[in-house]
């Protein structure tokens, strides 16, 4: 069985000997716990092209799936075999249907029906089978029929699924636009957004997507659209989309374009943006796939009113050209302005420090497409102490920058950013660091730099000079109270003292939810910014093996709200 969806890491163990001891010791029958339910889905309807005139017919992917309701990455596992029943009599003479041999269970079929066997059912949406389908000779624009999928087990119950099949339909294809790619702030363009009709039938309403990363603005809003704002895993805010309804029957051979078309606008934090558009024929399963896990408000203006066309709605035969996407690369720039933390104590105390760097701005920072981390913290641990907790996305290394095995007690950290920083993004790195001696104006550098080691700076930075800051530990001027041995120490003022993250602290180990931000550092001062000669740190020799962390439960960056 195949899993749709990355493994996640479960924020909890369950004690389970101690649940079961406990049971044994009330001398209670255990709870009798009902059976999971399993759902089989997979696309509600599959349009084909029909059968050619010469040659042979074109093949489409109807991909069959089964969700497993379990919130439990670690032990929600179904791991018992189950059986899969496929019924294809509804579709003999209108298509033909195989399985795909490297993503399908184990098969055996007889005439128009197939028995598979699989084993286990991971949490979330997994793939049960691939079916490629294909008009059968004989079949006409117009016939459509169905595939019944059913499943059981030992110990399980499954939900049956239909899917439908049908033979011609509607084929709206996007054109791409001549957009202007390269900008500066202000910039404006109109986006022409034009499709085809290159199917056998119309499409009875059209509903087109429009959606843009942080740094783009449409300058209008419309009546018959709808909007929201969306995270898709790249922080808060990052993407905006609008539902725009067009009522109507789009017929086939026929192009469309918008009578006036909307104007895209560069903000002054664009720097690399993404523009979507798509097209789709309207309907409650369209709709509800573009509105899944987001929250629409309408447009200004009076709802543009729909109804229910007589014609009979067919899915779209090639939906693979629908979409069209547009890269913009705009002139401008992002500060990373990297901070420190001060501490005190006594030999054997342990002190929480926090470190980072903040955005600026004006530019927001993202590389959708690579994915790659926008920048590293490089942390350089102050000497007379060690790194006894720290983020889960800091990679302990020898103090040239090289690999290292043990994360505790290295002299030297790198923590990367994920694949975005928004422009009033404070990336905040809780460090717990015992005091091994007590040496007064102990100092360890914290640079923010490019993820190369050996190009450290950022491209986008206009100010290097503030991208690096120290943390001192028994300073002169430190107003911090003594910790006590084992209780934590106490943490500085001259750095941001949030500890709040998104990710996961570094003193506990436990999820944390998005903190605050605590007081800045100012140049000069202990938790302050480096002098641009104070970064030989970043001078190291040999190959860094910088820790690369996908995944946006796994780092620190809480926002707030910038005061310019």
């Amino acid at each position: 069985m195949r899993s749709t969806t990355p493994f996640r890491r479960a924020a909890g163990i369950v004690a389970s000997a101690g649940l079961l001891a406990g049971g044994l010791l009330t001398l209670s029958s255990p709870a009798q716990a009902a059976d999971p339910e399993f759902t089989i889905g997979g696309p509600a309807e599959t349009a084909l092209h029909p059968y050619p005139a010469t040659g042979s017919p074109r093949k489409s992917s109807l991909d069959i799936t089964v969700t497993n309701p379990s919130e439990d990455e670690e032990n929600g596992d179904f791991v018992e075999e189950f059986t899969v029943r496929f019924d294809f009599g509804k579709l003999a003479g209108i298509a033909d249907v195989s399985f795909d041999k490297e993503g399908s269970p184990d098969c055996e079929r007889t005439g128009t029906t197939a028995v598979c066997h699989d084993y286990g059912i991971r949490p979330g949406l997994n793939t049960l089978a691939e079916l490629q389908v294909s008009a059968a000779e004989g079949s006409e624009d117009g016939d459509w029929g169905t595939i019944e999928v059913t499943a059981e087990a030992e110990g399980a119950a499954f939900r049956p699924f239909t899917a439908r099949v049908s033979i011609g339909g509607p084929d709206l294809s996007m054109k791409p636009l001549p957009l202007k790619t390269e900008l500066k702030p202000g910039d404006s363009q109109p986006v022409p957004v034009t499709f085809t009709n290159n199917g056998t039938r119309a499409a009875q309403g059209v509903l087109l997507t429009l959606r843009n990363t942080r740094g783009l603005e449409f300058t209008e809003r419309y009546e018959n659209c709808e909007y929201s704002e969306e995270d898709l895993g790249m922080g808060p805010g990052t993407w905006s989309t609008a539902l725009c309804t067009f009522p109507g029957s789009y017929e086939p051979g026929a192009t469309y374009t918008l009578e006036v078309p909307p104007t895209l606008r560069a903000t002054e934090r664009a720097f690399y943006d993404t523009l979507l558009y798509r097209i789709n024929e309207d309907g409650t399963d369209a709709r509800a796939a573009l509105r899944s896990g987001a929250r629409f408000s309408p447009g200004k203006g009076a709802k543009l009113a729909l109804r229910e066309a007589p014609a009979v709605r067919s899915a779209d035969l090639d939906p693979t050209d629908n979409q069209q996407e547009a890269d913009f690369r705009t002139t401008n720039t992002a500060d990373f302005t990297a901070y420190g933390d001060k501490a005190a104590g006594k030999p054997g105390d342990t002190v929480d420090v926090t470190l980072g760097f903040r955005n600026e701005g004006p530019a927001w920072i993202g590389y959708i497409r690579s994915g790659e981390p926008v920048a590293t913290v490089d942390f350089t641990v102050p000497r007379g102490s060690q790194v006894v907790s720290k983020p889960d996305i800091c990679r302990g290394v020898t103090a040239t920058g090289e690999y290292r095995e043990k994360q505790e007690g290295a002299p030297r950290y790198f923590c990367s950013t994920p694949m975005s920083v928004l422009e009033d993004a404070d990336f905040a790195l809780p460090f717990r660091l015992k005091l091994v001696s007590a040496d007064p104006g102990s100092k360890g550098a914290v640079v923010v730099r490019n993820t190369h080691l050996q190009a450290p700076p950022l491209p986008f930075d206009p100010e290097p000079a503030n991208n690096a800051a120290w943390v001192e530990l028994n300073g002169e001027d430190t107003d911090a109270t003594t910790g006590g041995s084992g209780n934590g120490g106490s943490t500085a003022t001259g750095g941001s003292t949030s500890s709040g993250t998104s990710g996961t602290n570094g003193s506990t180990g436990t999820s944390g939810s998005t903190g605050t931000t605590g007081t800045s550092g100012t140049s000069g001062s202990g938790g302050g910014s480096l002098a641009s000669t104070g970064t030989g740190t970043l001078a190291a020799s040999g190959a860094a093996l910088v820790a690369l962390l996908a995944g946006g439960a796994l780092f620190t960056v809480s926002r707030r709200r910038a005061t310019r």
